[in-house]
């Protein structure tokens, strides 16, 4: 796997592309891999852009549904809450997924912030 594939496969649920998207985890390339440029995962990408069928395949193919984006601390339920997923949101919950990143990811970001 080359360092395209991952940011193809990061491109490719953005744009909601879900040919190239099961290319992609077909090939092996790890859905919960986060774009080091843009620090976001396929999954919440897939979400905030509304393309829920990509975002089921994501999820039906090991996307973590935990995963928060290190860019805005979004959680994947929080992702689709805020852009209208409700269906998708649903889904989310019923694998465990909370709208709350979990404490330890806040805790990493504070170094961040001015005190």
């Amino acid at each position: 796997m080359s360092a395209g594939d991952w940011k193809d496969l990061y491109a490719a649920a953005s744009a909601g592309d879900l040919a190239r998207v099961r290319y992609h985890i077909s090939a092996g390339v790890d859905p919960n891999y986060q774009h080091p440029e843009v620090l976001c995962t396929p999954l919440v990408a897939s979400l905030v852009q509304g393309h829920d069928a990509v975002a089921r395949y994501l999820l039906e193919h090991g996307a973590d549904p935990h995963l928060l984006s290190e860019f805005d601390g979004l959680t994947p339920l929080q992702a689709a809450l805020r852009h209208g997923r409700g269906e998708l949101a649903a889904l989310l919950r019923s694998r465990g997924a909370r709208d709350v990143p979990p404490p330890r990811r806040v805790a990493a970001w504070r170094r961040w912030l001015p005190l």
